[in-house]
Formats: structure tokens, sequence, C-alpha cells
């Protein structure tokens, strides 16, 4: 979802007081296009203006959060210090209802003359910049995105250039005349969607917006022109008058909306009053534009962030699960070609029972096979070069040669076997990861776990085999640690979900009672599940019990499967064989439930889960 113009404009009311006045104390550029201005109010208090000319995420507003900035500063942050760091602002204005923000900024120049600077920030989707120019010659000193005739025959953007507004889209401003409101419309197909020829006839709409004028009119949401009438025409003038002409008696009622009312979830949008296209969705009430503005776009880019480092992380696990495939093919291949080498044993001893029956040169002999049920005849094939007693030892060495074989391969593929399921495990903790620190923590495993070097510039360098040398390094945890999930049953009763292998080992071995219960999906990875009980408890009740298994089952790899067997037991009879890999664990005894969650049950327990650990 994108700033749209009306938004806009309610957003520079909310700002323009805290703005004006304000000195630019420093700049930074924390992101390719993303400027922070660092201002200093009259209350000696610093703000700090985040302005944003990326094609996705184009915006204006105040943020608390300080990014990383590079060692050096870029060039457009350089000449923007040049020229404003201790100018003051003096207003900031909107064009029209075009989005384009414009920033005025005085300040004195080389010379020590007092000298005003307009600041340009244009929301425009992939054409968003941010350019700063000099309104006595109306030239650009730079812009953040640069770009010349060869990309654009409209305008340049490039030092010393004049600067040009971005083209007119040929579409109506303010009608404040509703007699001719309908006459725009004349000239566009009328088996439009109406909300498509709001946003093509009329300028400053939104596809949101155009859909929110429909809704109001009480027209049908993919009604067409064809179907309107004055009446029609007319309602909707009058949501378009509510929500442009008169704009300015606009109350704020500011909303930030989810999909769903999970804790963590992901905005869906935000408006500056509730719409009702966005009725059914779960709604935050924020106290300012501003902050809902900011907490859409600070959990959007979080969630793109997390997304690339998933991302990152899956391609680490795609290519180790490409090597370990090679490696179990190999030795499945090597076992296969070995067990055809176990019949020479039974070639050595016919051989040697048939000792007085072969003479030198010979190159094969014919014999009958008393392991045979039907006593068949078998041809052996014979080195005509060598005794019969060498022949018959040849055939036991090559059995004797496979034997060993296989008995060396074994343990090499169950090995790979074993390792390809904390792979799966570990594939399962980066799919449900939610957060960077999940992931900061799936990424420490895999350092741990030599899968990756830690020293490093690629993060998702691949090391053909995992280092079994030992390193008297100390482990580096993450900078921030997540905690396991919370939650509570139908009784009340506290269930802990481990997040990743990091935190089952955790959770399983250093907090649990050895009385507690623990759960786990059968044969099938998935989270440790821990019921802590009380003294004189040896089991949960079963409302606690089965909403356990429930959770054991959605954080696995069985989540949305049918009659899933889960397993349960008391934390005592876990065992962890040495050197086993993290989360891995072993048990024998244990009862076992058939279980189908139910997603009502699924989205209860997930709407009690606890903001933090108790």
């Amino acid at each position: 979802m994108a700033l749209d113009s009306i938004t806009i404009y309610h957003l520079l009311n909310e700002l323009r007081p805290e703005l004006i006045g304000t000195r630019i104390d420093r700049i930074v550029q924390p992101e390719k296009e993303e400027i922070h201005l660092i201002l200093r109010s009259k209350k000696r208090s610093l703000l700090r203006l985040l302005l944003n000319a990326g094609s996705t995420s184009a915006r204006i507003h105040f943020t608390d959060e300080s990014k990383k900035n590079p060692m050096s500063a870029p060039m457009f942050c350089m000449i923007l210090r040049k020229h404003l760091e201790s100018g003051k602002i003096i207003d900031i204005q909107q064009e029209g209802l075009e989005r384009i923000v414009t920033i005025f900024i005085e300040n004195y120049n080389d010379r020590g003359d007092l000298q005003y600077y307009y600041l340009h920030l244009e929301i425009m989707g992939k054409h968003s910049n941010l350019i700063l120019v000099d309104p006595q010659t109306n030239t650009i000193l730079d812009g953040i995105r640069r770009y010349s005739n060869l990309l654009s025959r409209y305008r340049e953007v490039l030092p010393g250039r004049k600067y040009i507004n971005p083209p007119n889209q040929n579409k109506a401003d303010l009608v404040t005349d509703e007699e001719n409101w309908m006459s725009l419309f004349i000239d566009h197909k009328l088996d439009t969607r109406v909300s498509d020829a709001l946003v093509a006839v009329i300028n400053g709409i939104s596809p949101e917006l155009a859909k929110e004028f429909v809704l109001r009119s009480g027209l049908e949401q993919d009604g067409i022109l064809d179907r309107c009438g004055e009446i029609d025409f007319s309602r909707l003038y009058q949501a378009y008058s509510s929500f442009i002409l008169d704009r300015e008696k606009a109350l704020l009622d500011p909303c930030v909306y989810y999909r769903s009312n999970l804790k963590r979830d992901l905005p869906f949008a935000f408006s500056f009053i509730p719409y009702l296209q966005y009725s059914e969705l779960s709604e935050q009430k924020i106290s300012t534009l501003n902050g809902a503005v900011n907490l859409f776009y600070s959990k959007k880019i979080s969630s793109n962030n997390t997304e690339a480092k998933r991302g990152s992380l899956r391609k680490v696990i795609q290519d180790l699960y490409s090597h370990l495939n090679k490696k179990i093919g190999i030795h499945e291949n090597t076992i296969s070609k070995a067990e055809k080498g176990m019949r020479y044993q039974k070639l050595g001893e016919l051989l040697t029972a048939n000792l007085y029956k072969l003479t030198p040169g010979m190159t094969e002999i014919t014999v009958d096979d008393y392991t045979d049920p039907e006593n068949k005849p078998l041809t052996i094939t014979l080195d005509p070069t060598i005794s019969g007693i060498d022949n018959a030892q040849r055939y036991y060495k090559l059995y004797n040669k496979s034997k060993v074989t296989i008995q060396k391969t074994q343990p090499l593929l169950q090995a790979a076997l074993v390792e390809m399921g904390y792979l799966q495990s570990l594939t399962l903790s980066i799919e449900q990861a939610a957060t960077n620190e999940e992931l900061a923590e799936i990424h420490q495993e895999l350092i741990d776990q030599k899968y990756i070097s830690s020293k490093s510039t690629n993060k998702n360098t691949l090391k053909n085999t995992p280092s079994k040398k030992k390193t008297s390094q100390k482990k580096k945890e993450p900078d921030s640690q997540s905690f396991p999930h919370i939650y509570y049953s139908q009784a009340g009763k506290t269930i802990i979900v481990g997040r990743n292998n990091r935190q089952n080992d955790k959770m399983t071995w250093r907090e649990a009672k050895p009385s507690d219960m623990w759960l786990h999906v059968k044969q099938i990875p998935g989270s440790h599940v821990i019921v802590p009980l009380d003294e004189n408890e040896e089991f949960p009740d079963d409302d606690t019990l089965l909403d356990a298994a429930a959770l054991a089952v959605y954080f696995s790899q069985a989540r949305g499967s049918s009659q899933v067997s889960v397993d349960y037991t008391h934390v005592k009879q876990i065992k962890k064989p040495n050197g086993a890999k993290p989360g891995m664990v072993i048990y024998e005894q244990n009862w076992s439930l058939l279980i189908t969650p139910k997603q009502e049950d699924i989205d209860r327990l997930l709407a009690t889960e606890a903001t933090e650990v108790e």
C-alpha cells in the first residue's frame, strides 16, 4: 500500500507544527534510497524525519528507529550535508493533489549569505525520487536517483539541470461542480469498472480511495460505468467531496489493519479514518497518522528483511541437501553393488565341495546347488591359470571384500540419513521462524555445526563437509535471543513450544523438570512441547494434553495433516545420544495419541500466546 494524495495531505498537516522552526542537526543515509534528517526542535529535543524514495516504500514520517549508517556517506548525503546542515525548516507543502512533498529550508551558504533550498520528495512508485533544488535558479543540486534523457525523454535528474515537475497525467484536478462530474466519464469505456474509471479520470485518487468511494456510494464493488445513473454519480460525488473537497474538516481516526487478530501479524493496510473496505479485517487504532504510517512500514520493511534472511538460509540448506543427497546416493550404490558380491560366498563353498571335479585349465564348471531347494545345476566361471582351491579362495576374498564394504558403508549411510533428518528439522525451523532473532539463532546453529563459516563475509558460504575439528573459540551467541512460544490450554495450563533446535535443547535439558510432560510428533521433524506439571501431578488433564498435542502437530512438518501420531512421555525418559545434533533425542517409554487438530482449536491456542516469558 502506497501513500495516496489525501493521506499525504492529512499527514503533512500533522507533521507541519512539529517541523516548522526546527533546525537540521545532522543528515544520514542509512539506505540507498532513504535519508534521515535529525532535527533539533525549539524544545531542544531531537526528531528524526525519514524521507524514503524507494519504489515500493516511498514515504515521509517521523521515526524513532536509528539504522546503521555506512562507513562513508554516499554522494547525495554529502551534498545534503553541505547545503542543509544547520539549516532551518520554514515550511512543508504538498503540491495540489500531487504526491509531491516540498520541504522549504533556509540556510547560510559558504559566503555567509542567507539562501533558500527546496527538498522535493516525489512519491510516485518506481519513479519516486528525492531532489534538492536551488529555487533561486531552479537548478537541481542533486537527486537520490540520477537519470539522464537516456532513461527519460521528459526530464533529466542530474546536477546542474533545470528542475521540471513530473509529467502531468492529464487528469481532472479538484472538481468543485457536481454538474460537470458525470461529464468527465462520458468518453470513458462504459464496460470499465467505476473504481478504475475514478483512478484514470480524477487526479489524486488511489485504487484504495476509489474503492472506498464506490462502497460509500452504495454501489457494487465491481460495478461498471454502464450501470450507473445520475443518482449513482451524485452519490460518488458526495463521497468525493467529503474526502477531497472537505478534507480540512476530516476528524482523523488512524487505523492499521491486519488479516487476522494473531499477534505479530503483518499489517495489511492503514488509513486516516476507518475504511469500509477493511471492515472485516482486524483493526488497530493508532493515536496519530504518523504513528500508523510508521508502524505499517516498519513492520513491512522488517518482514522484507526477515524474508530475505529466510531465503538466504534456505539456500544454505538446499546446498546441504544437494551435497548430502549425492553422498547418500553413493553409499546406497556402494551397498547395492556389495550386496551382489555376497553370493560369492556360496560360489566359494560350492567349489570347495567339488574340488575333486576340477582339472587344470577349466574355464567353468557346472555343479549341483545344494543350497537350492530344487537342487538346480549352477555354472561357475573359473580362472584357468590358477588351481581349483585358488579359484575357491578368490571367490571367498570377493565375498569378504563385499562384506567389509557393507559393514563400513552402512554406518556412513545411517549417519547421512540422520543428518538428513536434522536438515529437515532446520528447514522446518526456518519456515516457521517469525522474526530476525529466530533466524539469527538458526544461523548461529549452522555456524556451531560447522556448516557455514562465521569468518566469511558471505555468511552463506557452504563447506563441503562439517568440520570435526574441535575449536577453543567461544561460541558467539546471537545479539538478541528469542524465547519459546508460551500458550495456555482450555484449563489454563501453560504449554511451552520451542521455536528451533537450540530452544528445544535448552527447554528440554536445562529448564524442564524431570516430571514435566514432553510431547513430539512421531518420527517427523517438529518442535519439542513441554507441559509443566505440579509436584503431585503425573499427567496433565485431558484437555491440556490434547491442546499440547495439537500444538505439537501445528509446529511440525505434519501441519495440516490428519491422523497424526504424537508421542508423549515424561522429560526424565528423554535421552540425548553422544554427539547428537541439536534437537535430536531418543526415548523408549512413551504413550501415543492419534490426533487431527481442528483449525478452531489452533486459532484459540495461538490467540493465547504470551508476549514475553513469565
